[in-house]
């Protein structure tokens, strides 16, 4: 497992597989409802700092630059690595069909606190560093897991952010919200 992998190759049997995910997650939400697109990013009229902006750039560029990279790294299939990889990226994927439901359904005037929103306040990013993560272990990268642990630096910065915002919009709601639901993922307090 090396930091800049020695053997890049296109292939059918690579980590794009799971990054795929993504891409499909993207499309139906465009699909199924234009406002859940509209209402999944911070409007850009909202100030925000700068460490806070850069954070946003430097997420998704290093999400575009772990899925180009999973194009040319093969899974290790059955070995361990890709076994806990596999485990690790189904956890997201169930987590990112959950989410992405959740958001769909809910109303863009509404906090979106049903479904696994219940368990954690960003399941969106929890299940990216999750696919992400398992897609690094069952390619044995250690330069996608290095990345990965990057973006969710930047993740964290961008939840921040986030929260201020829907502070701002929901007011009450979203404080209640803030109470009750861990930013990432636990047990909600009643």
């Amino acid at each position: 497992m090396f930091l800049i992998p020695t053997s890049l190759k296109i292939g059918v049997g690579n980590g794009w597989i799971f990054m795929s995910v993504f891409l499909l997650q993207m499309t139906v939400i465009l699909f199924l409802n234009k406002q859940a697109g509209e209402k999944s990013h911070i409007p850009a009229e909202i100030k925000r700092t700068k460490a806070e902006i850069c954070a946003g750039y430097f997420a998704n560029f290093i999400w575009l630059l772990t899925l180009v990279l999973s194009v040319f790294l093969p899974l290790q299939i059955n070995t361990y690595w890709f076994y806990i990889g596999f485990f690790l990226f189904l956890f997201g994927l169930v987590i990112l069909s959950f989410a992405t439901f959740d958001f769909i359904t809910t109303p863009a005037d509404q906090v979106i606190s049903k479904g696994v929103y219940n368990f954690s306040r960003h399941p969106m990013y929890l299940a990216t560093f999750a696919i992400c993560i398992g897609t690094a272990i069952a390619c044995f990268s250690r330069l996608f897991i290095l990345l990965t642990i990057l973006m969710v630096v930047f993740f964290y910065i961008e939840a921040v952010a986030e929260e201020k915002y829907c502070l701002n919009k929901y007011r009450e709601d979203y404080l209640d919200y803030i109470n009750r639901t861990p930013r990432w993922l636990g047990v909600p307090k009643k």
